[in-house]
């Protein structure tokens, strides 16, 4: 069924120009050189925001390749900031720092904190568990080495958008597991956490028309993967919603529009936390697609951003 009627009316004019397109592996390389030179275009525009960012190497884990890591910090020397790792998201296909700055270099300005934001592996090149062992490697770095990068290291927690909020939620159970980094927060926007949603038979009629499509994110689960997506022996680590146990995960805020492909996903892994015991802040936005967060003047999408903003302000001591 069309859900043209049911988005949210000052986010039309946006969607107006998105033209639907089912993905290639062929196509990924140049449509991936496209948005990176855009954003790298954008870095030379003045924001007006007092920051300082430079790009560092880190280890990898155990015979893997570095890791590329932007760190955004702002100008005034402080210590004991905020913390937070952030994933960029792109369907596990697309995506960079450069990528993201639109989010975090606001979010490193406002809260005064410091943002690191991985350049992960992406797929069907890296398959799991590529993207998450250089997330898991930035926060073992980041914590580390809290004292030079101005960080209380009781205070780093997670930020993601779709896929990149996918890895931040499965990197927060890996922390747990292995009894690493202790996080003080996961902030999830719209998380890709199931690949089952690819197969399931009683499909949500009114979510993922516009923008991630059912088709989409079919493929990229697959390159993730390297298996049919609902196979049976998929690690949560890859789909947390896949996770038995969430007991002991740090404070989370999840957010989805109603038309969003993830909205069920989301909102089950959200009960699933509260069950746990975890503290969880679910909203949900009627009206709004994947993605809307990034409209510029949508009331809604600015709703969005303040919102995940002041729940971040919580944990900024």
């Amino acid at each position: 069924m069309s859900t043209w009627h049911l988005v949210d009316p000052e986010l039309r004019p946006t969607l107006q120009s998105w033209t639907p397109s089912t993905l290639q592996a062929d196509a990924l390389p140049a449509l991936r050189e496209q948005r990176q030179q855009a954003a790298l275009q954008a870095m030379h525009l003045d924001d007006g925001l007092s920051l300082v960012m430079h790009e560092q190497h880190i280890a990898g884990n155990s015979g893997e390749p570095a890791v590329r890591v932007r760190v955004i910090t702002p100008t005034a020397r402080r210590a004991n900031r905020m913390g937070i790792l952030h994933m960029h998201g792109g369907g596990h296909l697309f995506g960079s720092p450069e990528q993201s700055l639109s989010l975090t270099r606001p979010t490193a300005a406002h809260h005064d904190c410091v943002v690191v934001s991985v350049d992960y592996r992406l797929s069907p090149e890296t398959r799991f568990p590529g993207s998450l062992n250089d997330c898991y490697a930035a926060l073992v770095w980041m914590a580390e080495n809290a004292a030079q990068l101005g960080i209380d290291a009781s205070n780093i927690g997670l930020m993601g958008d779709s896929a990149g909020a996918g890895v931040a939620a499965a990197l927060a159970l890996l922390a747990r597991d292995r009894k690493g980094p202790k996080l003080a927060f996961q902030n999830l926007m719209f998380p890709m956490l199931d690949d089952r949603t690819v197969v399931e038979t009683e499909r949500n009629p009114v979510t993922g028309e516009f923008i991630w499509t059912r088709e989409n994110n079919a493929f990229g689960w697959r390159a993730l993967l390297g298996c049919e997506p609902g196979s049976v022996d998929v690690s949560p680590y890859a789909a947390p919603a896949r996770a038995d146990d969430l007991a002991g995960l740090p404070p989370t805020w999840i957010g989805v529009g109603t038309l969003d492909l993830f909205l069920d996903e989301d909102m089950a892994y959200a009960r699933r936390l509260m069950r746990a015991g975890v503290e969880v802040e679910l909203n949900v936005w009627p009206g709004a697609y994947h993605g809307f967060n990034s409209d510029p003047q949508a009331s809604i999408a600015q709703r969005a951003r303040e919102t995940r903003q002041n729940w971040l302000a919580r944990f900024n001591r």
